[in-house]
């Protein structure tokens, strides 16, 4: 299962909302809600993410293992 929880600290840990993400970084407001929703997105979108944050992939994403 994919997990944007390292995202949302980073975001928290650097001061950045979805709001600046959305108006001043440039996301669409569909990209957040598929993060929120932790729907995949593209490696194009991870790119992006991690140049905006100046972080790298595991500060973005985690995968976790199903519990099954």
């Amino acid at each position: 299962m994919i997990s944007y929880e390292p995202l949302w600290r980073t975001m928290k840990d650097r001061g950045v909302t979805t709001y600046t993400l959305i108006y001043k970084m440039g996301f669409s407001a569909y990209t957040i809600t598929n993060l929120k929703r932790n729907k995949s997105i593209t490696m194009n979108t991870l790119e992006k993410l991690c140049k905006a944050l100046q972080c790298a992939p595991n500060e973005v994403i985690e995968f976790i293992e199903d519990k099954e």
